[in-house]
């Protein structure tokens, strides 16, 4: 074997043993560190596998980072929802009440991404910014929530029901792990020694106006 062949068989061997030792630190990834972390936001909201599932890929064990991804998470999901919507409005074109009820949703959706601008903006990028606007930021996300359920709520063919449902129904489930995270914050701080108070008081300068306000 000459020079060249032996050197490029050498560089091959080098490359697919590094290959073989990366690949164990890939199914290793989740720590027990992490691990902990994440039951500890988890342990406060109702889907703790669907927790577990949002926050299992998130690089930090900082507590802000995982509440702030759920609700990264519920977002991008209204984002799709409203998505899907657009997407299955041209098939009830010829179907009145089928249109009203998706245009209808689409605007409390739309809304709820108007409060997601609100949500964060109280809740910042850190622990001290969520627990002094606590009582905002808990409102802001159980109105998100109540946006999706007041667009169900409003269907009662079953039929459009369950075609919607599937369209925003993770929307709805994410926003609602939020609310659950918030509901249960002050067990969250325990859990990760946090001895910041809750502010139980509205923090938000301009109260938003009644979900009646958004009504046709």
């Amino acid at each position: 074997m000459n020079t060249p062949i032996k050197l490029a068989f050498l560089v091959l061997c080098i490359a697919l043993t590094a290959s073989a030792l990366v690949v164990p630190g890939k199914r290793n990834a989740i720590t027990p560190e992490h691990q902990k972390a994440v039951d500890g936001i988890c342990s406060v909201v109702q889907d703790k596998r669907l927790c577990s599932i949002t926050l299992r890929g998130v690089p930090s064990n900082d507590p802000a980072v995982l509440v702030r991804h759920i609700a990264t998470a519920a977002e991008t999901s209204v984002k799709r929802g409203l998505k899907f919507l657009s997407g299955i409005k041209p098939k009830y074109k010829g179907n009145a009440f089928a249109t009203t009820c998706i245009t209808s949703c689409e605007k409390q959706l739309h809304n709820a991404l108007d409060d997601f601008a609100d949500f964060w903006k109280a809740a910042g990028k850190n622990l001290t910014s969520m627990a002094e606007n606590y009582f905002t930021c808990k409102k802001k996300m159980t109105s998100i929530f109540t946006y999706h359920s007041t667009c169900l709520d409003d269907i009662y063919d079953k039929t459009l029901h369950k075609v919607v449902e599937g369209g925003i129904g993770l929307g709805k489930r994410m926003s609602g792990e939020s609310v659950d995270v918030f509901a249960g914050m002050g067990k969250v701080f325990n859990t990760f020694n946090i001895k910041t108070k809750l502010n139980q008081k509205d923090t938000d300068a301009l109260l938003p106006p009644p979900l009646s306000f958004y009504y046709y």
